[in-house]
């Protein structure tokens, strides 16, 4: 699956500093734009798995499940 989210760059002394505003609290450093915009990929990653472990936890052993694809 593939999405695409906005990265925001801003600078702060020798850092970048990234966030994505479609995922509130998803937000990377680095020393270069490349390195912060690899953190902010792993943050929205590690957002993502843990609000769909949080969301399934709810659902019963029983009810059926499929997949739905966004592009």
């Amino acid at each position: 699956m593939r999405n695409e989210f906005t990265a925001v760059y801003e600078r702060d002394g020798e850092w970048y500093v990234t966030y994505c505003p479609e995922i509130p609290g998803a937000n990377g450093q680095g020393l270069s734009k490349e390195d912060s915009l690899v953190s902010l990929r792993n943050a929205i990653a590690l957002i993502l798995e843990d609000r769909r472990e949080d969301g399934l936890r709810g659902v019963p052993d029983d009810a059926e499940r499929g997949i739905v694809v966004v592009e």
